[in-house]
């Protein structure tokens, strides 16, 4: 299933940036982003061996490429973001948002806690 993902501005400005680099270059855009070292599109197998070599040299145990995703969640629920809007940009269902969230991620977040107390006391303050 395809998702649409919205760029975030951090990471627009790196694209645009380099983007800006390659015509100055007069180089050709390539239609790839994320590239092998020879510009082609990463195969299942190239990628994973790149990713570990990756967390390697990053000293990152425990986890895999896919907790990435669950971490997403986890963020954009600190974020304030909704179920149905964490599901339309992660693939997730609505179900398994809440159930990641439920049993994996949000009990662990001491942030969520924060902003729960953050919440109520605005609430309670006069206005």
């Amino acid at each position: 299933m395809a998702i649409e993902v919205p760029v975030g501005a951090p990471l627009k400005a790196a694209l645009q940036k380099t983007l800006d680099r390659y015509r100055s270059d007069n180089v050709p855009v390539p239609e790839t982003i994320l590239a092998t070292e020879r510009g082609t599109a990463w195969t299942e197998g190239g990628f994973r061996a790149s990713w570990r070599k990756a967390c390697i040299k990053a000293g990152v145990k425990g986890v895999t490429f896919h907790d990435l995703r669950g971490t997403a969640v986890t963020r954009l629920a600190i974020a304030g973001a909704t179920v149905p809007e964490i599901a339309t940009i992660t693939g997730y269902k609505l179900k398994e948002v809440g159930s990641i969230l439920d049993a994996h991620y949000m009990s662990r977040d001491r942030a969520l806690g924060q902003a729960a107390i953050r919440k109520l006391e605005e609430s309670n303050s006069p206005k």
